[in-house]
């Protein structure tokens, strides 16, 4: 038998008991696949971070990200969190963390405040990718809403597709995820498997109310979802052309009472779109599992 050292976090938030919660293990050096799986089903949180050494000794390590049921290549929260334990443990190098991860190189700059850790902003590790949604009557079942009721969505991924669906505010309120509307999507584009994201969207001016479905991936409501916000951001700058950069301030998880609120930023880099995803954390436990 093994203990690991673990630690829970509220990620996106200022207050215990909001936001969106994880757990770390910032230390599951010879920890195996099954074992962060049975871990991850155990915590039962939408997602669980293992920090392993990295392949490379130039970055700060390879971070494996599961749901209860995936490994993913790359989520928002996950990186705020894990950077939030490792620069509260001084492992940045000038105030910069350096993660391996299935879906590329995550960069991330951690903040500070008198020498206390105030936050961490994440990159994306690829540009935004955009593509053509499901028809809006397909994704109106997934949130239990009529065709009439949700706006031109559009897919949009920096790891993950991403249906960017916009509605009304009143309209996001009364959304609901309909996990038949999710199996008919998983049937008809089998390209995007289980990894799904439904992101329905109320915007005004620089401010963004969110919802995020996933039922497929085992997460049938994610309190705030940092991969889906960046896409989302990386896709409105590219639908403006006149524009160089974009910064939204995203609100996610109202309805699940976990309130969280994403800083979000999309700029130009060449040919490119690259995007960032900003926030704090609150720990709320520490303590090991025996395995």
């Amino acid at each position: 038998m093994v203990d690991y050292t673990f630690v829970t976090l509220d990620v996106f938030t200022d207050q215990r008991f909001g936001g969106n919660p994880l757990v770390v293990f910032p230390d599951a050096h010879g920890m195996d696949v099954a074992t962060m799986k049975a871990l991850s089903r155990e915590f039962n949180l939408s997602e669980a971070a293992f920090v392993l050494p990295p392949d490379d000794p130039a970055n700060t390590a390879r971070v494996r990200i599961f749901t209860g049921e995936i490994e993913l290549d790359f989520a928002g929260h996950p990186n705020v969190g894990v950077g939030w334990v490792l620069g509260s443990a001084g492992r940045d190098v000038d105030g910069v963390l350096r993660f391996e991860e299935r879906g590329g190189l995550v960069t991330v700059d951690v903040e500070r405040n008198e020498g206390q850790v105030t936050g961490c902003r994440v990159a994306a590790p690829r540009p935004v990718m955009l593509d053509v949604a499901p028809s809006r009557a397909e994704l109106a079942a997934c949130a239990g809403l009529a065709e009439n009721e949700i706006g031109p969505a559009f897919m949009a991924s920096v790891a993950l597709a991403t249906a960017c669906v916009p509605v009304a505010s009143d309209v996001l309120a009364r959304a609901r995820c309909d996990t038949m509307g999710f199996q008919t999507i998983k049937r008809v584009y089998p390209a995007f498997g289980d990894i799904f994201l439904l992101y329905l969207f109320a915007r005004d001016g620089d401010h963004v109310l969110a919802r995020m479905f996933a039922p497929l991936s085992g997460t049938n409501e994610d309190p705030a979802t940092g991969s889906a916000a960046c896409a989302l951001t990386g896709a409105l700058l590219a639908q403006s052309p006149e524009c160089d950069a974009l910064t939204l301030s995203i609100v996610q998880g109202v309805e699940m009472r976990r309130p969280s609120i994403m800083r979000c930023e999309a700029r130009r880099v060449g040919a490119d779109i690259r995007t960032w995803v900003s926030g704090g954390c609150v720990t709320v436990l520490r303590g090991l599992a025996t395995v």
